[in-house]
């Protein structure tokens, strides 16, 4: 069953594809942005092994399955031929949306906005990737600390963001008295129903920010808990290289409309420079 939120009523769907270690959650603030901006529909999914989805062989992060695994949850959603498509995807995601859209496995895409990730630097600091997640905390005393992680980290900078954001990546393990440890997923407590027994949908009420200081005003009172990581991204090592290997001539030679975001020119690689020379991309530096 894969984890997916909606909103928005008409429109071109943007399918929103979250980083690695992240979950659909990371889209919320961005999502009511955008809906109350444009008229569109948005659809976020828990990739797998994020989040609240629950697949079988869940490890299996390779680039090859996640876009079936978009392709499949699209066609759920909106039949063999869905309306106009969108893929926006960041970092992981981004590079799981380029696989997705020149894989030809939807019909219907009609453009792919890719952030923050380019082959060049995604393939330089992958040798030190492992350093990083050894280096962050494997465990919070609460939500709200885990949140004050992310703000001081720099791993998310809008506070709001943060909120939501950290309640799908971590989740609460009860710590019982024989010192084993039970996982249990910090969720609302009305559980969606399955659609066509492959979705799990939650409606767009979910983006109501308020969510998620009631959720963690509630756990404060909780008591022999603490709070680990959803995914272990360093055992998907062996996936890395597959994600973003490749991917800047993907994009470029994706035969849709497509938009760039990165945080400065010096994040582009060889080929994307040249592209960028011949006039084959738009680039906006955030």
């Amino acid at each position: 069953i894969f984890r997916v939120y909606k909103s928005g009523l008409d429109g071109p769907i943007l399918v929103l594809l979250h980083g690695g270690g992240h979950s659909a959650l990371s889209w919320a603030v961005f999502t009511a942005s955008m809906t109350s901006r444009v008229t569109c529909r948005v659809l976020a999914v828990d990739l797998r092994g994020h989040g609240d989805t629950q697949v079988r062989n869940s490890d299996d992060l390779s680039t090859q399955t996640m876009s079936r695994d978009v392709a499949n949850v699209v066609r759920a959603m909106y039949g063999e031929i869905p309306p106009p498509l969108i893929l926006v995807g960041h970092n992981m995601g981004g590079a799981i949306a380029i696989h997705t859209a020149t894989g030809t496995l939807l019909p219907s895409v009609v453009g792919l906005v890719v952030i923050d990730v380019v082959e060049g630097s995604a393939m330089d600091v992958l040798h030190s990737m492992q350093n990083f997640l050894r280096g962050r905390p494997k465990t919070f005393k609460s939500i709200d600390h885990a949140i004050e992680w992310s703000i001081k980290s720099g791993q998310i900078r809008n506070l709001e963001s943060a909120k939501v954001s950290m309640v799908g990546q971590v989740r609460r393990m009860v710590l019982c008295a024989s010192n084993r440890c039970d996982n249990i997923d910090v969720a609302p407590s009305d559980q969606p129903s399955p659609v066509n027994d492959v979705i799990a949908e939650r409606h767009e009420e979910f983006y109501d920010l308020n969510y998620v200081t009631d959720e963690a005003d509630n756990l404060r009172s909780e008591r022999q808990s603490v709070y680990s990581w959803r995914i272990d991204l360093s055992k998907a090592e062996k996936y890395w290289d597959g994600w973003f290997r490749g991917i800047s001539n993907l994009f470029l030679s994706c035969n849709v409309p497509k938009l760039l975001l990165l945080a400065g020119i010096d994040r582009l690689d060889r080929d994307l420079t040249i592209g960028q020379m011949q006039g084959e991309l738009y680039l906006i530096f955030s």
